[in-house]
């Protein structure tokens, strides 16, 4: 019996996406392991494995389909014996069986069915509603993070944990089975009436799913998070010179530069001041053990966050070539989600725009991210005399909510101190 195959979720949070490429073609020999399709997601572009064995059938999603959602078959697998007329007579089967029971009957069948006797008069109604407390739901943390990033209304979701609490396979089923959305937000354009264009000329680029993605968690942060910022200026005058001492000629390969060490210095300060290392959730402040740092990276459709993961234990040679190999990938959309997906501190950079100073929008579910500025010179008073120092200006943004200004301040105190004294990054 014929195989379907069905687009695969490749992160917890996934819904749709883009069949970008078919990597085999209708009659080619599949077997288990092989790769089949390249799947676009809204971070990054991964490849889609075979599990059953057969021939390729039949294609059933034009490669470059966007939209296509998690677990829609996209193609017809035969097996050993079987051909092309197997298909057409609908002797197909569905690897994910599971997925079909827990489908709901159609309306039809429910109508069919007798109403259910009415309960006796002072009988509580049974409800299959979320139980709530006040307009509170109950869910895992995980869940209600799912839920946010699938865009589900979690009142319309059934728990099946403990007292009907929503868990994370109650969240996921509702999204695979397409059900329980949040309405959609009115965009700009809709609250205000057509957006007017005057008789002026325009071209219209369609949003990608990574530039969504980005505008969603955006808006999210910036209203939904207490933003407050913090800015220093570091002297750098001393870590130019180490820089420059370490990739001397080229010759021994090292091109580290100034971001390595920030990255390395935050990382450390973050040992010190392990507060701004956190997430904020209703239940509690969650403190992370391993320092992952978040580096934001441009892209043609948008910023994305790989990840440095215990970069406190790293030197900077290393966290050098880590950042360039995910930087790279990211760009060509070859991340795996592990490597964009987590951490606990972000550090975005536009000195080598000429950039002097800017505040960042924090990254959720993280509570800070540092924004670096250019190395410039510029005049100070030293000892009471006037000279000239190489200063970069780093702001500090901060969730309220877990980080209060003195804790943000002792973490720019600490972050300073190893800018400025690099060779105490290196002990």
């Amino acid at each position: 019996m014929s195989i379907e195959l069905l687009m695969p979720a490749l992160s917890p949070t996934m819904t749709e996406g883009k069949l970008a490429k078919w990597l085999k073609k209708e009659g080619d020999e599949i077997k288990s392991g092989d790769l089949i399709a390249e799947i676009e997601t809204d971070k990054a572009t991964m490849e889609m494995e075979a599990v059953d064995e057969g021939t390729l059938g039949k294609i059933l999603v034009k490669e470059g389909t966007e939209g296509v959602a998690v677990n829609q078959p996209i193609g017809i697998l035969l097996e050993e014996g079987e051909s092309a007329d197997d298909i057409n007579e609908g002797k197909s089967k569905k690897p994910a069986e599971k997925k079909a029971e827990e489908k709901p009957e159609p309306k039809k069948a429910e109508q069919a069915q007798p109403k259910a006797p009415a309960p006796p008069k002072g009988a509580p109604a049974e409800s299959k509603k979320t139980p709530t407390k006040g307009d509170r739901i109950f869910a895992s943390p995980l869940a209600k993070r799912i839920a946010e990033d699938a865009g589900l209304d979690l009142s319309q979701v059934q728990g099946s944990g403990p007292n009907g609490r929503i868990i994370k396979a109650d969240v996921e089923k509702a999204a695979s089975s397409g059900g329980a959305r949040r309405p959609a937000a009115p965009s700009q354009a809709t609250s205000f009436g057509p957006v007017p264009d005057f008789g002026q000329s325009y071209t219209e680029v369609s949003n990608s799913g990574m530039r969504k993605t980005i505008a969603r968690r955006l808006v999210e942060a910036k209203s939904t998070i207490p933003h407050f910022y913090l800015t220093i200026d570091c002297r750098i005058d001393e870590l130019l010179k180490m820089r420059k001492d370490i990739n001397g000629d080229g010759s021994d390969g090292y091109k580290v530069s100034v971001n390595d060490f920030v990255i390395k210095a935050c990382a450390l300060a973050l040992r010190k001041v392990p507060q701004a290392n956190a997430t904020w959730t209703e239940e509690a402040i969650r403190l992370y053990e391993n320092v992952d740092i978040s580096v934001a990276v441009a892209t043609p459709e948008g910023l994305i966050t790989p990840i440095v993961r215990n970069a406190d234990t790293k030197g900077i040679g290393a966290i050098s070539s880590e950042i360039k190999d995910l930087a790279g990938r990211a760009r060509d959309k070859k991340l795996k989600p592990e490597e964009f997906q987590g951490g606990g501190f972000s550090v975005s950079n536009l000195g080598m725009y000429g950039i002097r100073e800017f505040s960042a929008i924090i990254n959720p579910p993280q509570v800070c991210i540092l924004a670096v500025g250019k190395g410039e010179q510029r005049a100070v008073v030293v000892d009471g005399e006037l000279t000239i120092a190489n200063l970069m200006t780093c702001t500090l943004s901060c969730d309220h909510r877990v980080v209060d200004g003195a804790v943000g301040a002792e973490f720019l105190q600490a972050f300073q101190n190893y800018i400025e004294n690099p060779l105490r990054m290196l002990i």
